[in-house]
């Protein structure tokens, strides 16, 4: 059986579900996901993945094809724009559930942040996440950025080992949705 051609594109407006799917499931945890953007939060999540100048937004995604299919997609973006982006991302959340979330900030200044990543179902286990990932930090580190950032759930320890077989580290950790997370971090000169 041939192997799948595994491609990574940047994003483009037309793939903001690939996106959101990819958010929701870097969340992962429904009620998580209720708390933040409503009960049709994958419609909300669409949105402000096609929408510029937000978290989620497809101007910061790679999406991965695999075979010519949209397989999964990363996103993230420079920590030290993360309040900006969130003012975006948050205007959308209140016009479309009348509300705004209170979340912990999830990264920092002098990181690019791996902010979320997700590969479909049907294509889990092509190494369809570990390219993504692999891409983001390249493509980040040719912009001359020198770490990058991202959460990971400390009870996901199979998440947590992707991406220290990359070369991320454990630099501390940080609550968020009401879970205890391991912030890793990887410096350009271990890829």
């Amino acid at each position: 059986m041939k192997a799948p051609k595994i491609t990574i594109r940047s994003a483009r407006v037309e793939d903001a579900a690939t996106i959101a799917r990819a958010v929701a499931m870097a969340i992962g945890d429904k009620e998580a996901l209720h708390a933040y953007c409503g009960d049709d939060y994958m419609a909300v999540l669409t949105q402000i993945a096609a929408t510029k100048g937000t978290q989620y937004s497809w101007q910061y995604a790679l999406v991965a094809e695999v075979d010519g299919t949209a397989a999964g997609a990363v996103v993230g973006y420079d920590g030290d724009d993360l309040q900006l982006l969130r003012e975006g991302t948050f205007a959308i959340v209140r016009q479309l559930t009348g509300r705004v979330p209170n979340i912990a900030n999830e990264t920092e200044g002098g990181e690019y942040y791996l902010d979320s990543v997700g590969v479909l179902p049907e294509f889990r286990g092509l190494n369809v996440g570990r390219t993504l990932v692999r891409e983001f930090c390249n493509k980040v580190f040719a912009t001359q950025h020198n770490c990058v950032g991202l959460i990971v759930d400390s009870n996901n320890p199979q998440a947590e080992k992707l991406y220290t077989s990359l070369g991320f580290e454990r630099v501390g950790t940080r609550l968020f949705f009401g879970h205890r997370m391991w912030h890793l971090q990887l410096r350009n000169n271990k890829l």
